[in-house]
């Protein structure tokens, strides 16, 4: 959000009166963001406080999804008797690595 706005981790955090450095931390989830910078936040990036919310909640990292996870959604899709083929060779592969 605050991209989409062309202001930098050091602007914002300057008009909020907090460190570059510590609105990285928001930023990342590192820390949460104090209830005291919700609604300056909001007014800050000309946003709602309910997208505000929404932008900040968790979510799936941006970038190429992990080939492992693509084959395990490849997976899903098969018929259930070639997923539990596949399931007993993971298991396989695991118990021989652990023994």
């Amino acid at each position: 959000m605050r991209q989409q706005c062309g202001l930098t981790q050091a602007a914002l955090a300057e008009r909020l009166g907090v460190k570059q450095q510590a609105w990285a931390t928001y930023e990342t989830a590192t820390r949460r963001l104090p209830s005291s910078l919700l609604l300056p936040t909001t007014q800050a990036l000309g946003v709602t406080l309910e997208q505000l919310l929404d932008a900040s909640s968790p979510k799936a990292k941006r970038g190429p999804v992990p080939k492992l996870q693509r084959q395990f959604q490849e997976i899903a899709s098969l018929p259930p008797p070639k997923q539990k083929f596949i399931s007993e060779f993971l298991d396989t592969v695991l118990q021989a690595k652990a023994g």
